[in-house]
């Protein structure tokens, strides 16, 4: 199975829920040991989150460009009050990435 869900259509409904998404990376950021891809599909984007704990999938995740195709497993969280992003549709939520494959670079 490719995806479970389409990025840009997840939302708050989808808290707790393991999903595999998959799609282009818009935008990746370091910010001090963990790892943020904006993930974008023809439904929108969805930021994914991969910190130490996800092991080698961390050190992955720290390898990928702007456009990399990714197939990303992931738990969808909550974002904290001071973090949720009011401009995007997701900015509610987030996919904490425990597993991802690359497609294509």
């Amino acid at each position: 199975m490719l995806r479970t869900h389409d990025a840009g259509a997840l939302n708050s409904t989808a808290i707790g829920n393991k999903v595999v998404l998959a799609g282009w990376v818009a935008r990746r950021r370091d910010h001090g040991g963990v790892i943020f891809v904006d993930l974008r599909d023809r439904e929108g984007i969805v930021q994914v989150v991969f910190d130490p704990d996800a092991g080698e999938f961390f050190e992955q995740a720290d390898s990928v460009r702007s456009e990399y195709v990714l197939k990303v497993t992931g738990k969808v969280r909550a974002r904290s009050e001071a973090t949720v992003n009011p401009n995007m549709a997701t900015g509610e939520i987030a996919d904490y990435g425990t597993a991802m494959e690359i497609l294509n670079s």
